[in-house]
């Protein structure tokens, strides 16, 4: 894993998507097609806004949703299908854009739809970011390391659906759905390179349990550490708590 330190979060998203851009592009020129997972949530605004501003053959380009609420339609402001649809697929036009919908009557057939459709792809790059209880992706702690399904059903924390509260997407805790479907920690560990984003100081305990703890389903996050390529971008508040050694 490489740590890049920028000061800002602005700065974090600008280098990030720099950085992404050229893993698309490289991917187009190499195989004619480029596959992203990508992530949501306030932490990936920065990126996101400054990666759909590049130059990229996006009609060559193929994203997976990486989770979803169970039970949320599309029209809630919470939906990441929303999130999605707005911030990626109507500024840029994708090939393909696999969405996760977890209001499917049955969330289990929905993860297998997406298990067969996941087959079939080559993941370049995931865009992912870490929770405050250091989730990755909807993998709550104690994460599954072991499956290797790409996609499950799985429950929230109060943590994690507190976050969820905190950052605006719902009114009330008992909004928040305590159901997920979410991308699995050993499909993300298949892209071939991981771009993590973790701006702002609410981050910092998470950032420094996954970065200097042990690996461990306790710190879902912690897994980046084994993965070649994985850079993480952090600003000067989401390492607040590092040792100095650590970066």
């Amino acid at each position: 894993m490489r740590i890049r330190l920028m000061k800002t979060a602005k700065e974090l998203g600008k280098e990030a998507a720099r950085e992404a851009a050229a893993v698309i592009q490289a991917a187009i020129q190499e195989r004619n097609e480029a596959c992203l997972m990508v992530a949501t949530g306030t932490s990936q605004f920065e990126l996101l806004d400054a990666l759909v501003e590049y130059p990229i053959e996006w009609s060559r380009t193929v994203f997976f949703h990486l989770d979803e609420y169970v039970g949320l339609p599309e029209t809630h402001p919470a939906s990441f299908r929303k999130y999605l649809k707005e911030r990626i697929v109507k500024r840029v036009r994708p090939r393909e854009f696999f969405f996760i919908q977890g209001d499917h009557p049955d969330p289990l057939a929905e993860c297998a739809r997406l298990n067969a459709l996941s087959g079939g792809y080559q993941v370049d790059l995931a865009l992912v970011g870490i929770g405050e209880n250091g989730h990755l992706a909807f993998n709550d702690p104690p994460a599954d390391f072991e499956t290797a399904e790409p996609f499950l059903v799985v429950e929230l924390d109060e943590t994690c659906r507190r976050q969820q509260l905190g950052e605006g997407w719902f009114s009330t805790i008992e909004e928040v759905p305590e159901k997920a479907i979410s991308m699995s920690i050993s499909q993300i560990l298949r892209a071939g390179r991981i771009i993590c984003c973790v701006p702002g100081r609410r981050k910092a305990l998470a950032v420094k349990n996954c970065l200097e703890g042990e690996v461990s389903p306790q710190y879902p996050a912690s897994i980046l550490r084994r993965h070649p390529n994985t850079v993480l971008f952090l600003d000067v508040e989401s390492a607040s708590l590092l040792s100095p050694g650590t970066l």
